[in-house]
Formats: C-alpha cells, sequence, structure tokens
C-alpha cells in the first residue's frame, strides 16, 4: 500500500484580491448606492457622499476617520455592465456592496502590516511619498495626512502583491 504523498506549491498563499472577504461567517455587508462623480475600486475605503444621502464615495480629503462606513466589497456585476466586467470597480450610480464587518482584503500602500497592528487611511498627498495615493490604506501614520481607523487592526503581513487582510471588529455607521 502507497502512503500519502502530500505536495506543497510555494511556502506562503497570497491573500486574494482586494474587496474580497478573508473570512466568513462573522461579516456583515450592506448595499448602498455609489455616489459621487469617481469610480470606487473593490478595497477602496468608504463614507457616506455628503451630497447623495445614503450613497457612498471613496474616503479622500478632509475624511475623518468617524466617518469610516465600511470597505466596497468585490461582487460579481450584472450583465447589465457587461462591457466593465474586469474593471474592478464601481462607478457612480452602481450598487456598492460595502463591507462593514469581518475581515476583507485589502491593499495596503506603505507599512508593513502586523497582526492586530493599527489601521490608516490616506487623506492628504505627501511629496514625500508621492506614489502614496490618498483614500487607500497604510499601516503607519503619517502625520496629517492618514487618520487611524479605531474599529478597524491589521489581520497579518501582506503578501508579495501588497494586499493584506483587514479586521473591521465593528461596524461604527449603520
Amino acid at each position: 500500500m502507497a502512503g500519502i504523498r502530500p505536495q506543497t506549491i510555494g511556502k506562503e498563499m497570497p491573500h486574494g484580491f482586494a474587496g474580497c472577504y478573508a473570512r466568513q461567517p462573522d461579516m456583515i455587508a450592506n448595499t448602498r448606492p455609489c455616489g459621487g462623480s469617481a469610480p470606487i475600486p473593490f478595497g477602496a475605503p468608504l463614507i457616506y457622499d455628503s451630497g447623495a444621502p445614503g450613497a457612498v464615495v471613496q474616503m479622500g480629503a478632509e475624511a475623518t476617520a468617524a466617518q469610516f462606513v465600511g470597505v466596497a466589497g468585490a461582487e460579481v456585476k450584472s450583465s447589465l455592465a457587461y462591457l466593465e466586467q474586469s474593471a474592478g470597480q464601481y462607478v457612480p450610480g452602481d450598487p456598492v456592496s460595502v463591507f462593514q464587518r469581518g475581515a476583507i482584503n485589502v491593499y495596503c500602500q506603505r507599512g508593513t502590516p502586523v497582526l492586530g497592528g493599527k489601521v490608516y487611511v490616506r487623506i492628504t498627498a505627501n511629496p514625500s511619498y508621492s506614489t502614496a495615493a490618498v483614500g487607500v490604506f497604510e499601516a503607519e501614520a503619517d502625520s496629517d495626512n492618514t487618520v487611524e481607523l479605531i474599529n478597524c487592526q491589521w489581520g497579518g503581513p501582506a503578501d508579495a502583491n501588497g494586499t493584506a487582510e483587514l479586521r473591521i471588529l465593528t461596524m461604527q455607521n449603520a
């Protein structure tokens, strides 16, 4: 009788894609319309749109940690949006999957996420970090250019693509 011959390919598994949930069942996701005039990429931090009640937009300049609603979850788009299937984003008017509690994969553009580490979102550009875009998650503070999300923490290190598990511990805004 031959023994079991397990195989391992590589040493680490990547986290997946930004906006895809990382664990279940402890997760809450709601649907809100995409507001504003700019598309929202999968895995982006979201706030409510001040100009359209109930709609969400990507966090950006002037956003505060208290405004954080959740993360744009990656959902399969309907056949009505056939031409935008590979864009990885929601366009204004689309229904957005807003991930509000649980573990979700996001892109960390700066810093090294660690298990239980603090989570920041860039709200102001900094010429010292020219590749760090506004409205993206980070693992280290940058003075007044980032805000700390107190209801979130990192679920461990990022993979080779910069994707890391973000844990939203409690819903902050319904």
